[in-house]
């Protein structure tokens, strides 16, 4: 029989290119797995992060297998992003990709009864040849999600295609009420004396269907009376096993667990499982938390599953790879829809060697995914726009939406397109499903912008599903005030843009999904703004998991059957002024406000619930009630506010635009721009105005001024930007972008000669 054993303790790291070792070394430093060696440096807001080729070592001793010709194969679950694995000084595998798993058969390379040596190289360098290419996130190095031995006998279900189950089940409803299982598993090296029994049990563990066939052609449909139905509330799970006997012996057995569900998007209803219309809404999530990177127990991931439950949402984008199967796995248990991805992001490498790793990335998430009853959604890609169009690229798109057809009809394929992504063009219609990431009234535009948006794009398409794959704003807690604004990175400001996103949403059910970029802050080592560096702050909760952010709270009002009552504002603890608005969020009908044991007021509202109260100097207890239900805080009276509520670069920033339009003289901002052969200007790139260190100075400077963004060539998030033109920029920055200002830049770059 099959038996698996974790090698997760006790290994050597060295975090340089030592290179191969002949033995297990001394001197390397033992660590357990999971591991990474950029858990502080991927987000410790440094500027940068080792990139780099590091070796992991550990030595073990050759499994028993009682069976004549038993195999032994080495799984590594996860190794970023680049992996070479050797078993006593030979190569087993060499895997590029970092987010799934990865087999060798090493039985020919270990040594019986003595100690064998596993040594596995670790590179998180850049690669022409893999994906992402570039991303606005950290691109941990590491063996980060464990390693496996797995010993097998000769004739064993199959462990070398895609690093798959060997198993593939696919329920069915149908209208009787009962449901079809399809049950397909592959067998390596079966003879006529081999068979499969398969076996359904229910949640109960009570045997409901079975069936037997031969191991070479193990496919069969078996029949399940009066099955129930996965559902985003009653998550009903049942489990296939499938043994492989040979006569009154069975030697190998493979487990999964199966949903019975059926589900489908339409454009003028969104999103519909068991035939009920179900609007999904919820979060986006990165795999990294404080301190530990990706390097996630079973225990992280289960954790911050329940903690998006308990926010209320039915969905999740795992963004931008393959995610652990622990959280696959808790999203099958908890009742989540899924949108799983793979990493071909914001840039597309025209190398036919990088279209062959988006293959083989894709082959391997749907793979190793398909029996999760969760996953609903396969991504092709995401934002990939932000580096150009070209004809591969829109043929390379189709050749992946072919592949997740042929690999998976049952399912649905989908997209994010980048905000710039034109409303028509070729982009539209590859995929089953649509979606875009827009940050109007962040990075540009107003938040008022979203709903007319979608309105205008349904408008234009009455036949695409359209979602919302990203939206959101950063929210830094130490930030607060009484007139929040784009830009100024308060928590009061991320908390108003999300009051006016979850209400947009409510009223359009026809958005088959949107999710909040981001449920966590997580780590970005190249950003550098609202003075916490290193990180992506748009989460709805601090990347240490520790603090909910206001933005938390009114999602759990729309989305949460769970009544609930939270009073916001509580990190905004010293106020000056003769009064001060007090806001609640709550899912009930009516709100009393009291301050100093006196009511205030009581309102009736829907989500968000405003006062307008006057404290007394110095200390205040303030406390919201909703029916059963009570927040309280203390709130303090004071001549002035503190200054670190206010982030200096947003009185500098004002500051900035007005020197930029002082120094532009007496330029006729209104007339037509020019362009002049041989000069620079706003409709260059980036990259090409680099050349130009004084050109590229100005760019930089506009850039800051008008997105609190830096752009550095080589640095942060250049990859991303490069290809981009500055009014490009502009027209994403939207109203950000004060009036004649783009004539201004382009006023001062058409100065410069090209280089």
């Amino acid at each position: 029989m099959r038996d698996i054993i974790h090698l997760n303790q006790d290994w050597r790291f060295i975090q340089s290119d030592a290179g191969l070792p002949s033995q297990l070394p001394d001197d390397w430093k033992q660590v357990d797995l999971p591991h990474t060696w950029n858990a502080i440096d991927g987000h410790d807001g440094n500027g940068s992060y080792d990139r780099k080729k590091c070796w992991y070592a550990k030595s073990f001793q050759t499994p028993k297998q009682p069976l004549e010709g038993g195999r032994v194969y080495v799984e590594i679950l996860a190794a970023g992003q680049q992996a070479s694995v050797y078993v006593n000084g030979k190569e087993a595998v060499y895997h590029e990709g970092g987010y799934s798993i990865f087999r060798a058969d090493i039985t020919d390379l270990c040594k019986d009864g003595e100690e064998n040596l596993l040594a596995v190289a670790c590179s998180n360098e850049h690669k022409d040849s893999v994906y992402p290419q570039s991303a606005d996130f950290t691109f941990y190095g590491g063996l980060y999600r464990g390693v496996n031995l797995i010993s097998v006998p000769k004739t064993h279900f199959d462990l070398d295609y895609y690093g798959g189950p060997g198993l593939m089940v696919t329920p069915k409803p149908c209208e009787s009420g009962g449901a079809t299982f399809e049950m397909n598993s592959w067998v390596t090296e079966p003879d006529e004396n081999f068979t499969v029994i398969y076996t359904i049990s229910n949640a109960d563990g009570a045997e409901v269907a079975s069936a037997v066939r031969p191991a070479d052609d193990a496919k069969v449909t078996v029949y399940v009376p009066d099955a129930v139905r996965w559902e985003i509330d009653h998550p009903y799970l049942y489990t296939v096993k499938a043994v492989l006997q040979r006569r009154n012996e069975a030697y190998d057995e493979v487990t999964v667990k199966a949903g019975v569900r059926s589900f489908s998007c339409d454009p003028q209803k969104g999103f519909i499982i068991n035939e009920k219309e179900t609007p999904l809404r919820g979060v986006s999530r990165h795999q990294d938390k404080l301190y530990k990177g990706n390097a996630l127990t079973k225990e992280d991931h289960y954790e911050d599953a329940r903690m998006i439950k308990e926010l209320g949402a039915n969905t999740i984008r795992l963004a931008h790879y393959q995610h652990s199967q622990d959280f696959y796995d808790a999203c099958d248990e908890l009742g989540f829809i899924i949108w799983a991805e793979i990493p071909f992001i914001s840039v597309m490498n025209a190398d036919p060697a990088a279209h062959e790793n988006c293959i083989s990335q894709m082959k391997e998430l749907i793979i190793q995914n398909y029996n999760h009853p969760s996953i609903c959604f396969w991504g092709i890609s995401n934002e990939i726009l932000i580096g150009g169009i070209s004809d591969q690229l829109v043929e390379n798109h189709k050749k992946l939406q072919e592949l997740c057809k042929q690999l998976d009809p049952t399912r649905l394929s989908t997209i994010a397109h980048v905000t710039m992504t034109p409303v028509e063009g070729p982009m539209h219609k590859i995929t089953d499903v649509e979606s875009y990431n827009h940050y109007f009234g962040w990075y540009g535009g107003r938040m008022e912008d979203n709903g007319p948006w979608m309105d205008n794009f349904h408008k234009v398409h009455p036949d695409i599903c359209l979602g919302l794959s990203e939206y959101g704003c950063e929210g830094i807690i130490t930030y607060h005030g009484p007139e929040p604004a784009c830009k100024d990175y308060s928590e009061e400001y991320q908390a108003l843009y999300h009051e006016h996103m979850a209400k947009v949403l409510d009223e359009r059910p026809w958005i088959w999904s949107s999710h909040v970029w981001n449920m966590f802050d997580f780590g970005c080592a190249a950003r550098d703004e609202g003075g916490v560096a290193g990180r992506n702050n748009k989460g709805l909760v601090t990347m240490d998991r520790k603090t909910k952010k206001d933005s938390y709270y009114i999602y759990q009002a729309y989305w949460s059957s769970k009544p609930m009552v939270h009073l916001c504002g509580k990190r905004y603890a010293q106020r000056a002024g003769d009064t001060t608005q007090v806001k609640v969020y709550s899912n009930q009908p009516s709100v009393a406000l009291y301050v100093n044991g006196k009511l205030a007021e009581e309102k009736s509202a829907d989500k968000v619930f405003v006062f307008d109260v006057s404290l007394e100097n110095g200390f205040n207890i303030v406390t919201a009630v909703a029916g059963e239900l009570k927040d309280s805080t203390t709130l303090e009276k004071v001549e002035k506010e503190p200054s670190i509520y206010v982030l200096p670069e947003v009185n500098e920033r004002a500051e900035g635009v007005a020197n930029w339009f002082k120094l532009a003289g007496d330029l006729d901002l209104k007339a037509p721009m020019e362009f002049p052969e041989g000069k620079y200007s706003v409709r260059d790139s980036i990259e090409e105005i680099s050349h130009s260190k004084e050109a590229m100075e100005i760019v930089a400077e506009a850039v800051k001024l008008t997105m609190n963004m830096k752009v550095v060539p080589g640095e942060g998030m250049w990859d991303m930007m490069k290809s981009m033109t500055p009014r490009k920029v502009c027209e994403m920055a939207g109203s950000m972008v004060p009036e004649g200002f783009m004539e201004s830049l382009n006023a001062k770059l058409i100065q410069i000669d090209k280089l």
